[in-house]
């Protein structure tokens, strides 16, 4: 059952991934429609999960996937630099999230909490480690993701507290989500993913990281 569920993750994400990558470098329009499909599925499956009612939650919940996804804009932003930085916050995410489920399915005994019980601390230890990945890729690929760093200090920051501190936010981002669709009795968000759910089930932590992040940058830390 793992094998096949992590089969179906990897397919998915051998898919989606080229694609993001491609959307992201090859043209704004390109990536505007995909930020606009992003926007259209969340507010579906967010009404979904919150079984077709109109509340403060619901709306709140509207309101945070627009910003998110303007600051998803605003970061990527039409520099190479700023592409680059914007893809390294994504994979960031993504390797945060395999980091969870491959600890957490191999390691993983003592559950975090009941609000998702697949969540342990064996998998939130996995995430922090593996979302250190993408730093260590672009130090051997020699690119230089914070064009501004200069000092020691300032690498230890940006390339080693940053990518725990975006790990962090994106579990939490997910155990937020997860917290809904167990009052509201889900499993998944939905099914247009396999192996994944719905589309909440795949970008819910990156949709808090990319919130955060965009605070982050508005502020000139990133």
């Amino acid at each position: 059952m793992i094998k096949t569920e992590l089969k179906k993750r990897i397919i998915t994400s051998g898919i989606l991934l080229p694609t993001v990558i491609l959307m992201i470098f090859y043209s704004q329009f390109i990536f505007i429609f995909l930020l606009f499909l992003i926007l259209l599925f969340s507010f579906k499956e967010w009404f979904y999960l919150n079984k077709k009612k109109i509340n403060i939650t619901t709306l709140l919940g509207y309101l945070f996937f627009i910003i998110a996804v303007y600051f998803a804009y605003m970061l990527r932003g039409d520099e190479l630099n700023s592409k680059i930085l914007f893809l390294w916050i994504i994979l960031t995410c993504i390797f945060s999230d395999i980091g969870g489920y491959v600890f957490g399915k191999t390691f993983g005994v003592k559950k975090i909490t009941k609000i998702s019980p697949n969540k342990t601390y064996a998998g939130m230890c996995g995430s922090f480690l593996f979302s250190l990945i993408p730093t260590l890729l672009s130090y051997l690929l020699n690119i230089k993701v914070f064009t501004y760093v200069n000092n020691k200090y300032e690498y230890l920051f940006y390339y080693l507290l940053l990518p725990l501190f975006l790990s962090l936010v994106c579990q939490l981002g997910d155990l937020i989500i997860s917290y809904f669709k167990r009052i509201n009795k889900f499993k998944d968000t939905g099914n247009i993913l396999p192996g994944h759910g719905g589309l909440l089930d795949r970008i819910d932590g990156i949709i808090f990281v990319i919130f955060f992040s965009g605070i982050l940058s508005i502020f000139g830390i990133i």
